[in-house]
């Protein structure tokens, strides 16, 4: 039997956010907007981009997972005005959907990135075989996870020497991970 859980839609649209896949336009606004940026890549898994050649190869490479179903990794944008803002990758292995976000550093504070997970996280756990929607932060990202708890994920516990973020080291961090569950 198929454990997988079915494909995500290609649209999620918030009050204030529509989240959608990607396309190879949206590299030059996405490398403007955040993937050069070293204060947003602080915590990321992937060194800032020196190029928009950089972002590209990382949105056909998204467009590749889309494609798969590895992945689902959703654009940000503001509906008000279109513009770009962040990224939320949705990854489905079994029952769980395992998530990684990221967002331009002059819309930190204002409650976008919390709007988008919660949108998200509606929307996988009322999917059929989705039963857990989870997340990591390193244990130093506070901000990051403020975000999860208002998105309503729990903190679960601490991952020892669990995911190397290649801009603070290159040994493996300790990282903290949340989850909301399907009662």
């Amino acid at each position: 039997m198929d454990q997988t859980p079915p494909g995500f839609p290609g649209i999620i649209e918030t009050a204030r956010l529509t989240l959608r896949a990607p396309n190879l336009s949206d590299a030059e606004e996405m490398f403007s907007s955040y993937t050069q940026d070293a204060d947003v890549a602080r915590y990321m898994v992937w060194q800032p981009h020196t190029s928009l050649e950089a972002t590209r190869g990382f949105i056909a490479g998204c467009i590749a997972r889309w494609n798969s179903g590895s992945a689902y990794p959703y654009i940000i944008s503001l509906n008000s005005s279109g513009q770009l803002i962040g990224m939320l990758e949705a990854r489905p292995s079994a029952h769980i959907v395992n998530i990684g976000y990221v967002l331009a550093r002059q819309h930190w504070g204002q409650g976008l990135m919390v709007e988008a997970i919660r949108a998200f996280t509606v929307l996988a756990l009322h999917l059929p075989r989705v039963f857990r929607v989870e997340a990591t932060c390193d244990v130093d990202n506070r901000p990051s996870a403020r975000v999860l708890e208002k998105s309503g994920f729990l903190l679960e516990g601490r991952l020892a020497r669990h995911t190397v973020h290649p801009n603070i080291s290159n040994q493996p961090r300790d990282c903290f991970i949340y989850a909301a569950c399907r009662p």
